[in-house]
């Protein structure tokens, strides 16, 4: 998901953060509400805590608005993604997620909604901006800040910026080129890296930020109009007009008292690059703007008035995918990309045992652990593999196999899927693990989003995707589709499952044809609840020995999607 308590939104944010120089940008760039692909955050109380190895992504928002309009002291930029979530001492419970942003073919059908707020330096935009999104109140929002664009400055550059003499408010201080390539894949649902951007040293930093799942993406800067091919990226065009005496007050005060500045420095840049700069290239763009705010976030007329239309834009994005898997494909013959475990009486033998209800818990895990060996055992022999030649203990020389690609990564879906690792991590030494956390919305008994974790640069690896049972295959179509947009190739995706139902199978088959489906045996059925038929039960709960409500469904369990 980010990536990192009025809700919003992831992740998502696998890995899933980022002020501006003394002579333009305005204070301290938030992004809240979202997240990501990949985010720095864990998920308290699901998984074990990040590690520097695996990025972890929430996808949505969660900083109170008492703590994002304090005074803020930065020295980087600021653009991250934070989940709507509720924190205790030890756990992090995330509270909304991101409904479908796909079709049932599994392409990307809803694009995220973009507003873009311009104005001069300390005219108020990230306060705008934030009141924006506490006043939208949905998930998965993406604050992504203009700071986090500057051009990294030669040495001769430097020696003028440290004498405030370099001017941060021409647009060629911007690199536009990545500023549009980012912005346009994080409104096309992709998951992006965002630079983070140093003020100190006025260079970029080594570690970019994750950023991935937005419905509504805020972009603000102070040249957010000065593009054309930027513009067309833009849905709605939001102008903060606030005077200038205001306006220079605001920098006076933030860089004497945070920056450590002296006033006559303070007034010689402003007059030297920030007053011409403003008149020349922010001042003109208002004509471009949809929407003027005079006063910025103390007017709530206006405010109230951008909500309302993102509200009604954001209704007719809405996409129904559960009910539309329920009635395709009826008839149809088994994908050729369907592969199922041989069914020898020993496998027979183990499913009468985990099928049966009366068996008792310590069995079905038991046999549960036996089917899941098999499983990932018979997945990784579609594994590409490349000839080598090995020299034996006696000398002689034996002509083998070994895998052809770089490495193979894991990803369950939480929370039974996660049973599977065990078994992998038994086959695979050292394999790096992933997490994603979809769950049933009740009103809409659609999938959503909630949670992601991925291993960096997953893009290279073969991604063995892990959940316990598949029934109309809506769970599984969005984990897919979470790594398509971390540019997993779709041929490098194997979904694992121990049990599926042809319904699901082909959800996933017609969406994503080269995406190989693998499990240890097919049921014909699914009944009206979407339960497999004759199935198996709700596979999470008889393997933790939990008991959910007759009405609860996770998107893992056996009461699958």
């Amino acid at each position: 998901m980010m990536e990192e308590p009025r809700h919003s939104g992831q992740n998502p944010g696998q890995n899933p953060p980022e002020q501006s120089p003394g002579n333009g940008p305005e204070a301290d760039r938030a992004m809240s509400r979202s997240d990501s692909s990949s985010g720095d955050d864990s998920l308290d109380g699901l998984s074990s805590p990040h590690c520097s190895s695996t990025p972890c992504c929430p996808l949505t928002p969660a900083t109170p608005m008492t703590s994002r309009l304090s005074p803020r002291k930065r020295s980087t930029s600021q653009s991250k993604t934070e989940p709507p979530l509720l924190r205790t001492n030890k756990r992090t419970i995330y509270t909304a997620g991101r409904p479908p942003w796909y079709n049932v073919t599994g392409t990307s059908f809803k694009e995220a909604f973009v507003i873009g707020l311009c104005g001069g330096s300390a005219s108020g935009k990230t306060t705008v901006a934030n009141k924006i999104i506490e006043a939208l109140d949905v998930p998965w929002v993406v604050l992504l800040s203009m700071d986090s664009f500057y051009k990294v400055l030669d040495k001769e550059e430097q020696e003028l910026a440290a004498k405030n003499e370099y001017n941060f408010d021409h647009p060629d201080a911007f690199d536009f080129e990545l500023l549009i390539t980012v912005l346009r894949k994080l409104k096309k649902g992709k998951s992006i890296k965002v630079p983070v951007y140093d003020f100190n040293s006025h260079c970029r930093r080594k570690e970019w930020k994750t950023v991935y799942g937005a419905n509504v993406v805020i972009f603000e800067g102070i040249l957010a109009f000065a593009n054309k091919e930027l513009l067309k990226l833009l849905d709605m065009k939001v102008f903060v007009d606030t005077d200038s005496d205001i306006r220079l007050v605001r920098r006076l005060k933030r860089d004497i008292s945070q920056r450590g500045r002296n006033i006559s420095g303070i007034i010689k840049q402003y007059n030297t690059f920030v007053k011409p700069a403003f008149e020349q290239y922010i001042e003109p763009t208002v004509q471009l703007a949809d929407i003027v705010v005079p006063r910025g976030g103390e007017n709530f007329v206006a405010l109230d008035l951008i909500v309302q239309h993102v509200h009604s834009q954001l209704e007719k994005r809405e996409i129904t995918v559960r009910s539309a898997l329920a009635s395709a494909h009826q008839g149809q013959p088994l994908p050729l990309t369907l592969s199922v475990l041989n069914s020898t009486p020993q496998v027979l033998g183990m499913h009468t045992i985990i099928r049966n209800r009366e068996t008792s818990r310590d069995e079905f895990i038991f046999y549960s652990k036996r089917l899941m060996r098999l499983l990932i055992e018979h997945a990784l022999s579609f594994l590409p593999l490349k000839s080598v030649s090995v020299e034996t203990p006696q000398g002689g020389v034996y002509e083998g196999k070994r895998l052809g690609g770089k490495r193979i990564t894991g990803v369950s879906i939480l929370r039974a899927g996660e049973t599977m690792e065990q078994a992998l991590r038994a086959v695979c030494k050292d394999i790096r693990l992933g997490k994603i956390l979809i769950q049933t919305n009740h009103d809409t008994g659609e999938p959503e989003l909630h949670y992601l974790r991925l291993p960096r640069d997953i893009s290279e690896d073969y991604v063995i995707l892990m959940d316990s049972t598949v029934s109309t295959g809506a769970a599984a179509l969005m984990a897919i589709r979470v790594l398509l947009d971390h540019d997993v190739p779709e041929e490098q995706i194997f979904l694992l499952s121990l049990l599926m139902a042809e319904m699901g199978v082909h959800s996933v088959a017609y969406a994503f044809p080269r995406v190989r489906i693998i499990s240890t045996a097919v049921d014909k059925e699914v009944n009206e609840s979407f339960h497999i038929v004759p199935g198996i039960g709700n596979f999470g709960d008889r393997y933790f020995g939990t008991d959910a409500p007759s009405d609860f469904c996770e998107s893992d369990e056996g009461m699958d999607f």
